[in-house]
């Protein structure tokens, strides 16, 4: 009998119909496959089933983080020549059998499922959100998918981010650092807004406090940051203390739908759009509006999708969804300016920093695998594990422009057409 690798990788081009672009190492040490390409390691029979018994993206994670399925080698390489060959035939292995027309197919996954040993599904790892169907986008499953996001522990994130404790798109210069590029990110935001000394800004999704903290000391406004993660808070309200600056910012836990206090000059929403959802787009859209002053500046910070002929087949990434951001969603840019524009604002200026995303993605990865014993310690080996895949192919999406991230200015402009911004629009970036 064939060694376990060489078989592997036969059967599994047989099934795809393509050769496989990486290596495979199975369970006995074989390997096989193009002699310069990163391996795919199958550490065990477990793994096999995870990938036939539930085809496709969410297979491969599950299996990834259960620790059953390594990359060995360059992980951006592996995972990039990887991307086009996730199976989208069915949610099982029957399903797969009964959809491919081809005898020699259907005999290929037959030999896989004998080849993977005991016919039933491997538990999926304890990582994995777990949950009947229900309503997305109650006040208690946003906070529920919040809390499974950014509480894992403040000390993780502070490897993973660094000082400047910013988990969203770094605005980069070639020669930066990312707590260079954060600052700079922060203060081209506070650029946008126009903020000035005395006035008030509400920050939606504050997260550990960062831009709360430079709008307040930075340009001496007085700021609301917002946040349903109790952690986040708490960490953000020692920060806040420790700045001097409890008389300036306030770090709350609530749902934006719940802010009452405006009305205010300015709003931020820095990676915080993203876990609306598209059915309650355009009344987050109407809240922001209803809570700013006349000429008052929104700026919304917001990872897109591209476009899709059919919109309404649209799913949200198995991955994501499993493991990283429950209930998250991605719009087109399009349609996120229809929805600001739908609820009364003036859109003024949309800017693409895609490139910058993956810059910062791939230092976080590296910040990771720097302190990866410590992380391990801190989350679990399945949680570091969900966060290293989770960043470095997000990285890969935004260098493919498989998704993007904008910065959408927009201004509750008056009657009298007076929107308050200079006639040159873009001397933030002269």
């Amino acid at each position: 009998m064939a060694e376990a690798a060489q078989r592997l990788r036969s059967l599994a081009e047989q099934v795809l119909g393509v050769p496989l672009p990486v290596r495979v190492r199975a369970w006995d040490g074989s390997l096989d496959g193009p002699p310069d390409a990163p391996a795919l390691v199958i550490r065990n029979r477990r793994a096999l089933r995870r990938m036939l018994f539930k085809p496709g993206e969410l297979g491969l994670a599950r299996a990834w983080v259960a620790g059953d399925l390594e990359i060995e080698g360059d992980l951006y390489a592996a995972l990039d020549a990887m991307a086009g060959l996730v199976w989208e035939r069915g949610d099982d292995a029957r399903t797969l059998v009964q959809a491919a027309r081809d005898p020699a197919v259907r005999a290929a996954v037959r030999d896989l499922l004998k080849l993977a040993g005991p016919p039933f599904p491997p538990a999926p790892p304890r990582e994995e959100v777990r949950r009947p169907r229900r309503r997305l986008h109650t006040r208690r499953t946003d906070r529920q998918a919040i809390s499974h996001h950014y509480d894992v522990g403040n000390d993780f994130y502070e490897i993973v981010l660094g000082p400047s404790m910013v988990y969203s798109c770094a605005y980069w210069e070639e020669a930066a650092t990312l707590e260079s590029a954060q600052r700079d990110k922060l203060e081209l935001v506070c650029a946008k807004l126009g903020l000035k000394e005395g006035q008030r800004l509400l920050d939606v999704g504050c997260g550990w406090g960062s831009m709360a903290i430079h709008a307040a000391r930075e340009h001496g406004v007085s700021v609301v940051g917002i946040t349903l993660s109790q952690e986040q808070a708490a960490y953000a309200r020692k920060r806040v203390a420790d700045e001097g600056l409890t008389d300036r910012v306030e770090i709350r836990v609530q749902d934006y739908r719940d802010v009452g206090d405006g009305p205010f000059d300015a709003i931020s929403s820095i990676g915080m759009a993203e876990h609306v959802g598209a059915e309650r787009y355009l009344a987050y859209a109407h809240q922001l509006y209803a809570l700013l002053k006349d000429g008052g500046r929104l700026l919304n910070h917001q990872i897109a999708r591209r476009p899709q002929g059919d919109e309404a087949a649209y799913e949200v990434d198995p991955f994501i969804d499993a493991y990283v951001f429950p209930d998250g969603e991605l719009a087109p840019i399009g349609t996120t300016v229809t929805q600001l524009e739908g609820a009364g604002f003036e859109v003024r200026d949309v800017e693409s920093i895609r490139e910058h995303y993956a810059r910062t993605l791939r230092r976080w990865v590296v910040n990771l695998e720097a302190d990866w014993d410590h992380a391990v310690r801190l989350t679990g080996p399945g949680r570091a594990r969900v966060w290293r895949l989770y960043m470095a192919a997000s990285a890969l999406a935004f260098e493919r422009n498989r998704i993007g991230v904008n910065q959408v200015l927009a201004v509750r402009t008056p009657e009298s057409g007076a929107s308050g911004l200079p006639l040159r629009t873009r001397t933030w970036n002269t």
